[in-house]
């Protein structure tokens, strides 16, 4: 069973990066541009783990994530913010956030990350 990853970002580029490198990296991943489609996709698809970016038109990361946790109390999830905003990091870790990455990001550290929080099964 492949692990389900939810990226959520409004920048196109960045959905189009992440996706590639974690479904070479053998993940199924799910791509939202806004808190409405992460909403509807964690509901559907129930990801393992979600990529959220802080920073988004409309509703922002973290009541995108305070909404994801009504539906799923146990996600996974890995902040990214462009911004140096320490309280929305905290507030984000105080609701559950694993970890944070600030961008411009190492892809590779991304990698490692999601590697660490959600190993697929032919590597345990």
């Amino acid at each position: 069973m492949k692990g389900k990853i939810l990226i959520v970002d409004d920048q196109f580029g960045i959905r189009i990066l992440l996706n590639e490198v974690l479904q070479k990296e053998g993940y199924d991943t799910y791509q939202a541009a806004n808190g409405i489609q992460a909403l509807e996709i964690v509901s559907k698809h129930s990801p393992d783990l979600v990529l959220l970016d802080m920073k988004i038109p409309g509703m922002d990361g973290i009541e995108i994530l305070k909404r994801m946790r009504v539906i799923d109390k146990g996600i996974r999830v890995i902040i990214m913010t462009a911004y140096g905003e320490l309280d929305m990091i905290q507030e984000a870790k105080d609701l559950g956030a694993l970890t944070h990455f600030a961008k411009p990001f190492d892809i590779d550290d991304i990698r490692s990350a999601v590697k660490e929080y959600l190993p697929l099964p032919n590597t345990l």
